[in-house]
């Protein structure tokens, strides 16, 4: 079993669910601000994503935050927990360097930055560089 994708799934749910809405156009904007209960002026109600679309009630950014939180100490333990890098670690890297194309492109900044990592924190912890190492071969 993949812990990596069980993990990955469990907390793309969570943010599923979470109460926000994505927009690239006026009209979807103003459906998402009503989504929220919010008429689409409320502007000074919502907080932006960063640059994804993204929008949430200023309301709720606490639990958002606190979500976001959990979510990366819950993969830190994950990652704790592989003492060799032969399970989640190396599953963490399968998935992603297959999600980013690596076979294709060999790039694996996509790879990175999707999961937080520099190849310099990956070459300082012997786990991480078993894991990276056997999931690029398969590439």
């Amino acid at each position: 079993m993949n812990k990596y994708l069980e993990l990955h799934e469990k907390q793309q749910a969570e943010v599923e669910a979470f109460p926000m809405f994505f927009a690239f156009n006026n009209k979807q904007f103003d459906e998402g601000m009503r989504s929220l209960g919010l008429n689409p002026g409320d502007t000074a109600k919502i907080y932006k994503l960063g640059n994804t679309g993204g929008f949430y009630r200023k309301s709720d950014a606490p639990a958002f935050r606190e979500m976001m939180e959990r979510h990366t100490k819950e993969m830190e333990d994950a990652i704790a927990a592989d003492p060799t890098g032969d399970g989640f670690i190396f599953d963490m890297f399968n998935y992603e360097l297959a999600n980013h194309e690596y076979g294709y492109t060999h790039d694996p900044e996509p790879t990175l930055e999707c999961l937080g990592l520099t190849m310099a924190q990956i070459n300082a912890d012997p786990r991480l560089l078993h894991g990276w190492r056997k999931a690029t071969r398969y590439r």
